[in-house]
Formats: C-alpha cells, structure tokens, sequence
C-alpha cells in the first residue's frame, strides 16, 4: 500500500489528449487513469467525503480505483458519483471510450465501438456508450440567446418511423422540436456569402410526446432566455411565447422553400445534420432511446470547433451523475436527460 498525493491545480487546467499517441502515452495503464481521474475529481487535492479532513490517501497497486484517506481510514471510490460507478469495467475501457466518443467527429454505433475494443458482448458496449451519453447533459446547464446577444430560431420535425403500408400522414415517428442560436461571422470571409453570413451556435433539441403548445413553450422556458428574440414559423403553438417574455417573430412559411431559406435556415441545417446522423451512423433507433441521441448529437454539435475538449467534458461533468444499468434501458424504466 503506497502513499501517493494528487498535483493540485484547477480542473479547467487538466491536459487531455489530443492525438492517439498522445493518449496512449498519457493512459499506459489503469493508475494512469486513476492518477487523472482523482486530479479532475479533487482538482486542489483530496478531501476525505467521510471526515472531510485533506491529505495524501494511501493506494492499492491491486485496486486502482480505490484510495484510503489516512486519517479515518476509510476508503473513497473513485468512480463514486460518476457514470462508471458499480462497473466491473476496467478504467482504461471507460477512457477509451471516452477517447472514441470525443476524437470520432462523427461517433460510433455500438456494434463499432464493441469491435473497437474488443469486448466480448454487445451488451457491454450498449451500456457503457448509453451511460457516457447520460453525462453529456450537465444538471445546471445554461440556456441559450440573450448571453451573446444572439437572436434563436426554433422549430419541429418528425423524425424516424416507417409509412410505407400505412396510408397517408405520420405513423410511427417522433417529434423533435430543436432551438438554435444565430451568430454572425465578423469581417469579410467568403463564408459570409452563405446564409448572409450567419453560422449555427448552441443547439437544443428534444423528443415531445406531441405538437401540443404547452409542450414546445416549456421546452422553451427551459433552453432559452427570457428576453431573446425567438423565430418560429406561424404554428399557433408559439403564440404564448411574447407573454412569456420573450420578442417573438413569428414567420409564415407554408410550403414555400424561399421563406424557410430566409427566416429559418439553421435549424433546418440542423434538422437536416440530425437525420442524416441518425441514418448514417446508427441507421435509425427506436423512440425510447432518442433522447439519448439527441443528447449526444448535440454535446457533439456544441463542441464542435474544440472536438478534443469533449473527452476533458465526458470524464468531468460525470460527477454526481446518475447513469442507467441496462435494465434500466430495455425496461423503460429510465428516462434519459433533457438538454
């Protein structure tokens, strides 16, 4: 049993890879991913949560994952309060993991990631993917507009299902309604020639039982400012948005292309980025499960000009998260986080 003591400095300040040399170097072994993951944990140096007293805990060389705090000699797991919390996984499968869902621009289905890594069950690889997506989505997350100025554009689309044999109209599919912001590229750039020069910022996007009103507005109280100028199309269902504080704009599109083009460009961009995500990389999932997709489309979409910060995020914001088993996920019984 060693002592081992912890570098202290700010979380923020924690190097994480950036290429795959580079991770291979930094995580040779399971107390390379204990060392960082206790510094990302206790970034000014270990607390005890028992005693509360700081000091050097004491290591096992045959438990990794577990320190014993010198003065009241209990031990502290490490994965506790984290999405690898109860895992008989090692440590260095969670970070390349990690490493996998942050340095893939385009993510991985489960069947990839099994073979990847070679385990044994796809279960295992569901599992392990389905809990690192529960910890995209921070429990104190910030809305989106009003804090750079951005004005927000919001809208809804069915997504999946099958229609085929079904007669006419929407079998089988569900409704994601999606909120985006709008900035604007400064200076002159030939980017800027494309949508007038205006590019996506911070996505929203969530599954909703139905095109119920209710629904969308409070979707919308909790991913947007009060304050921001919100454009949506004509639907009724966003006629409560002014009395709720926010300057709406709403625009009457119909069926006509040049008027989304105009009013509504980026959400449909990023409609269109969802599906063909969805198809490409998944080849569809089932409505229970959506959610999570989206969480992960747009923890990836947010990051997308720093994709290598993601694999700092994933392994960070797991603390006090909880995550499902895979009971949990083919009962039903789990209802995946919302952004």
């Amino acid at each position: 049993m060693d002592r081992v003591g912890f570098t202290s400095k700010n979380q923020t300040d924690i190097p994480f890879p950036e290429s795959l040399p580079e991770f291979q170097e930094m995580f040779p072994d399971e107390k390379a991913c204990a060392d960082y993951l206790a510094a990302s944990r206790w970034g000014d140096g270990f607390v005890c949560p028992h005693c509360k007293v700081p000091g050097k805990p004491y290591r096992f060389s045959n438990r990794p994952g577990v320190i014993r705090c010198p003065k009241c000699r209990r031990d502290t797991g490490l994965t506790v309060g984290t999405v690898m919390a109860d895992s008989h996984t090692p440590l260095s499968v969670w970070f390349w993991a990690a490493y996998l869902m942050s340095s893939q621009t385009p993510g991985m289905s489960a069947r990839q990631f099994q073979r990847q890594l070679g385990l044994t069950r796809y279960e295992t690889a569901f599992q392990i993917l389905h809990k690192l997506r529960a910890s995209m989505v921070r429990p104190n997350r910030e809305q989106i507009g009003g804090t750079h100025g951005d004005d927000v554009e919001v809208d809804e689309t069915w997504v999946g299902g099958r229609t085929q044999g079904k007669g006419k109209g929407v079998h089988d599919k569900t409704l994601v309604v999606g909120a985006v912001e709008v900035r604007w590229r400064k200076g002159a750039s030939p980017m800027n020639k494309r949508r007038k020069g205006r590019y996506a910022g911070r996505v929203r996007l969530t599954a909703v039982d139905a095109r119920d009103g209710r629904l969308v507005c409070g979707f919308l109280k909790n991913a947007v400012l009060p304050g921001t100028a919100i454009t949506t199309d004509g639907w009724e269902g966003y006629n409560e948005l002014t009395d709720m504080g926010y300057k709406h704009f709403p625009i009457v599109t119909g069926s006509d292309a040049k008027k989304t083009e105009t009013f509504l460009p980026l959400i449909h961009l990023v409609f269109s980025n969802l599906k063909t995500w969805l198809l490409g990389i998944h080849h569809g999932v089932s409505p229970k499960h959506l959610q999570a997709y989206l969480n992960e489309f747009t923890f990836r979409f947010n990051r997308r000009f720093y994709p290598f910060n993601a694999f700092r995020s994933l392994l960070g914001i797991a603390g006090d998260a909880s995550a499902p088993t895979y009971a949990d996920l083919y009962s039903g019984k789990w209802r995946h986080p919302r952004f």
